[in-house]
């Protein structure tokens, strides 16, 4: 993909090369473009002067100039050059001369030297040589920059690969620590001790962080969780001893049962953070097991499975995933809740206010609900499903329906056809 994408960062190295190349030649050709040019004009004048010398001569001993000199009056001069000649005269040179490159296809060197008060010697030196060679000098020198561009080019790309390696190395490196392999590292080791080796350093030293910080929570997660599973036992074993017609004893177990749930929760995050859940596939019909879920939930919930199909997955991870969408869309949404099995898909619709736009954004946060009364986010029911669907290799995705249909949440569980355990939340999207 480097080699046909024209915004890599070795066709941008290259082209700088090859400008780099071009200002190089540009400022050498101009140079010497300059200086060959002054050397031409001085021979010319040289030449000019020499002609002029020996017409004065030939004229003051025969009385007649030589057939190429002309003898004009002072006021049928161009203009150029009887400036020049004035100001000669003036310095006490004696000798001017001009060079015309106006006229087209011609280029003339002019020289005049004075001979009498209102007469003038006049010669013309054919300067096309020194022209000609001038214009073909150029030429060479734009052919030699191409020429050279031909091969730099390439070679800068070549050059670059070693750079182009090591930065894809790392960006598949940072990708899958995005994916959550935290084990993965770059490794900047070599001789090269550059930009690069230090930005791949402090990505390793990033991860290494993260890792220890990731381990920290979710060993916390799961002591945590552990350490509140004796007493909320003895709990719920006191809860059972207490009066069965007591107000006071139906509130103390509902509580004890949502501590419980609580618990139960956290140990599973924990389970699923440390990647110790592993799918056990097996061949289930899956418009069936979804309607017997929704039944067990004891929901009024409407389910659509005519077009479900035979699909190979984890019955009872797919049980907890459609279980906790049913039970968040009756807890922070409104009736109708509705769920939907086409072919391999699961969709699960209410008709409340939709999600915040930090959940389809962010995706799932634990310890943070939808329900004003608990802050933002959907606490740790749409996690748990997030974290057992990316265990299933499945697509978990959030979204609100359109107002003019109704508006609402809608979440979508895709189970790839046939596919097999998943791992590490591969699949799985917080976005809407």
């Amino acid at each position: 993909m480097g080699l046909l994408n024209p915004r890599a960062l070795r066709w941008k190295i290259a082209a700088l090369v090859a400008a780099a190349c071009c200002a190089v030649a540009a400022v050498v050709g101009f140079l010497v473009h300059d200086a060959t040019r002054e050397r031409g004009l001085r021979v010319g004048q040289d030449r000019t002067v020499t002609r002029l010398v020996a017409a004065e001569r030939e004229l003051s001993r025969t009385g007649t100039p030589p057939p190429d000199v002309d003898v004009r009056p002072r006021d049928e001069l161009p203009d150029p050059l009887a400036r020049d000649l004035a100001e000669q005269e003036r310095s006490e040179g004696g000798f001017a001369t001009w060079y015309d490159a106006q006229a087209p296809n011609w280029y003339w060197m002019w020289g005049a030297v004075a001979v009498g008060d209102d007469q003038v010697l006049v010669v013309r030196h054919d300067m096309s040589t020194e022209v000609r060679s001038l214009q073909l000098l150029d030429r060479s020198i734009v052919k030699a920059v191409l020429a050279a561009l031909v091969f730099v080019v390439p070679l800068a790309a070549l050059a670059t690969e070693p750079i182009n390696r090591r930065l894809r190395r790392g960006a598949r490196t940072a990708r899958r620590i995005a994916d959550g392999d935290l084990d993965a590292r770059i490794g900047a080791t070599g001789r090269a001790r550059d930009e690069i080796t230090e930005m791949s350093a402090a990505v390793d030293d990033m991860a290494t962080a993260l890792q220890r910080k990731l381990e920290n929570e979710q060993r916390f997660t799961a002591d945590v969780a552990h350490e509140l599973r004796t007493p909320l036992m003895g709990l719920s074993t006191a809860a059972g001893l207490l009066p069965e017609t007591d107000e006071a004893t139906r509130l103390v177990r509902d509580r004890v049962r949502a501590l419980n749930a609580l618990v139960e929760d956290l140990l599973e995050i924990s389970r699923l953070d440390a990647g110790a859940e592993r799918a056990r596939p097996d061949a289930v019909p899956l418009g069936e097991l979804v309607t017997d879920v929704v039944r067990r939930t004891g929901t009024e919930t409407r389910v659509t499975a005519g077009d479900a199909a035979l699909v190979e997955t984890d019955p009872r991870r797919v049980e907890r995933i459609v279980v906790n969408l049913v039970t968040n869309a009756h807890r922070h949404g409104a009736a109708p809740v509705e769920v939907t099995v086409t072919g391999a898909r699961i969709v699960v619709r209410d008709h409340g206010p939709g999600f915040p736009p930090a959940l389809l954004d962010e995706g799932p946060q634990r310890f943070r609900t939808g329900a004003s009364e608990r802050g933002r986010g959907h606490g740790l029911g749409l996690t748990v499903a997030q974290g057992q669907a990316g265990v299933l290799g499945a697509r978990l995705t959030f979204a609100n329906a359109p107002e003019g249909d109704g508006g609402g949440a809608v979440v979508t569980l895709d189970l790839a056809p046939g596919a097999g355990p998943g791992g590490g939340g591969e699949g799985v999207t917080g976005e809407g």
